[in-house]
Formats: C-alpha cells, sequence, structure tokens
C-alpha cells in the first residue's frame, strides 16, 4: 500500500513538473536590435602601403615628435537579426547576423610645415581605416528566471565573419617629379582570412505584451582579423584617375606569414622582383575587441 502511494505521489509530481513547464515549453523567438561598441583593448597598428603606423611631427625640416600609432576597430555601430530556439525555461541557443561598421581609424601619419624635406624624402600623409563586415554568431544561452516582467540571462558563443573587409583611405601631398607636388588618392581594400571570435553577454528582456518585448544586452567580444590579400581600388593624382598606371604589384598584394629570396618582394628577392604579379608581403592583423550595449526588440512565437 505504501508502495502504491509513494507511486501514485511520484505521478503526481511528475505531472506537476510537466504541467509547470509547459507554461514555457519549447518555442522560437526573433530579435532585431541595434549596438554601439567601445574599444577595449588596443594594439599598434600594422605598416601601411610601406608606412609604420607612426605619428610624426617635423618642424623646420626636422623631427619634433614621434608615437606609435594604437587602437582597434572594436569601436563602431552593429545592427542584427537574431533567431532563438528555448529548449526549456532555462536552456537555449541562438543565431544571430550582424552587420558592423567601425569607426575610422587613423593607422599612420606624417605632418610637416614643409610640403616636402627633400634630403630625407619626408612628405605629408594620412592614412584611414574603417572595417565593415557580416557575421554569424552562434551561442548558447541561460535563462536565470522571470520576475515582474524581467527575464535577465546570460550567452556564451562565438563570432564567425562571412564577409567584409578593412578600407584604408590615404591622402597624401607627395613629389611625382622633381619639383612637382600633387594630390594622392588612393583607397586599399584588405581581404581577411577565416577567423574565429569570442563573444558573452548579460542581458535582461522586459515584457511589453503578450509576444513582445523589449531587451537590452551588454555584450564583450574579442577577436583578431588577419589580412589575406589587398587591392587597391582608387588610385588619383590631382583628383585625376591614374589607377591604371600602376603596376599589377602596385595594385595587388599577397600576405604571407614570411618572405625571402623567393617571394615577389622588391627587398628579400631585387633580382627576381616581377612588377606584373601581386606583391608578396609579411601578413598583417588588426584587433576588433569592444564592450557593447545592444538594445532591441523581442517577439515569441
Amino acid at each position: 500500500m505504501k508502495k502504491n502511494l509513494f507511486l501514485l505521489g511520484l505521478m503526481v509530481s511528475s505531472m506537476t513538473m510537466v504541467a509547470q513547464t509547459e507554461v514555457k515549453k519549447e518555442s522560437w523567438y526573433f530579435k532585431l536590435g541595434g549596438s554601439y561598441f567601445v574599444q577595449t583593448a588596443a594594439t599598434e597598428f600594422p605598416t601601411v602601403g610601406g608606412k609604420p603606423a607612426l605619428s610624426k611631427v617635423y618642424q623646420g625640416g626636422q623631427l619634433v615628435s614621434e608615437e606609435s600609432v594604437t587602437g582597434s576597430f572594436g569601436e563602431g555601430f552593429r545592427t542584427g537579426v537574431t533567431a532563438g530556439y528555448r529548449f526549456n525555461t532555462r536552456l537555449g541557443v541562438e543565431l544571430g547576423v550582424n552587420y558592423y561598421s567601425s569607426n575610422d581609424k587613423t593607422m599612420a601619419q606624417t605632418k610637416s610645415d614643409m610640403p616636402y624635406i627633400p634630403a630625407t624624402g619626408v612628405y605629408n600623409f594620412k592614412s584611414v581605416g574603417q572595417i565593415t563586415a557580416f557575421d554569424l554568431a552562434p551561442a548558447l544561452v541561460l535563462f536565470l528566471g522571470e520576475h515582474k516582467g524581467f527575464e535577465p540571462y546570460t550567452k556564451v558563443g562565438v563570432l564567425v565573419p562571412i564577409h567584409g573587409d578593412l578600407e584604408i583611405t590615404t591622402d597624401a601631398v607627395a613629389p611625382v617629379a622633381p619639383g612637382v607636388m600633387a594630390e594622392i588618392h588612393s583607397v586599399d581594400k584588405v581581404k581577411p582570412n577565416p577567423t574565429l571570435g569570442f563573444v558573452a553577454a548579460l542581458g535582461t528582456s522586459y515584457k511589453l505584451g503578450k509576444n513582445i518585448s523589449a531587451f537590452a544586452e551588454l555584450e564583450y567580444r574579442n577577436f583578431t582579423v588577419h589580412g589575406k590579400s589587398k587591392e587597391t581600388t582608387e588610385f588619383t593624382v590631382n583628383g585625376a584617375d591614374r589607377l591604371s598606371t600602376r603596376t599589377t604589384a602596385q595594385i595587388h598584394t599577397n600576405y604571407q606569414d614570411k618572405i625571402d629570396v623567393n617571394s615577389n618582394n622588391g627587398t628579400t628577392n631585387a633580382a627576381g622582383f616581377d612588377s606584373s604579379k601581386p606583391m608578396d608581403e609579411l601578413s598583417s592583423y588588426v584587433g576588433i575587441s569592444g564592450l557593447g550595449l545592444t538594445l532591441g526588440l523581442k517577439y515569441s512565437l
């Protein structure tokens, strides 16, 4: 008799638990949001067009200051849509598709009160970079329980860039012939190698209606992008298009982990350098680490 009562009690308890979980059983939800990120770690930028990541100032033909140019492309705006699947009251998964546009970052520059210093070959220039990218962000979500319409949660996942580039715009006033200065404008686009990043977030949703909620997330992300290739897409002299005057080596670059006497590089292989082929240069990388706040709406089915 006691055994039967125990089994009956167990069945009732199980049915009660099932009934409770039925309130929030398996379900789909969708999120639309926008974010702003600030950079969390600064590293030295890579060489730009043979120019090191330095900010130099000249006065009267003399160098008066020099400093490294550091930063991260982790500062900028992001918009995205996310599909989520909730297994139960506590556990779920998400897949986000995002578009990110970083703020402009100065990567190298020289300022001089003299247009050109023949003894050193110094001229005024400034190189500014910006990253735009689409990424996928799969994540595991842990819901912490709902109270008075608020439901906090945490999530961890990876970031997978699927398309994008680093665009570097350089403006200079440089010599094009003995005693002749010109305004030179160029745009280089650096394509990345495949990479993975890490993301973690703490957020909460607030129920506005039966299926609609507002949400806010504080998100940290960190990943590094290595260059694969570079292409010059614009090159003008005093506003006139001169891209066709550039050689293949000046327009196209393949990034390598190592360059030597067998590489198509004028520094390590001057005798064998072929300007009709893409130039080989050492691989460079940039950081895209940032801390961001995302605000948006969530629709649950």
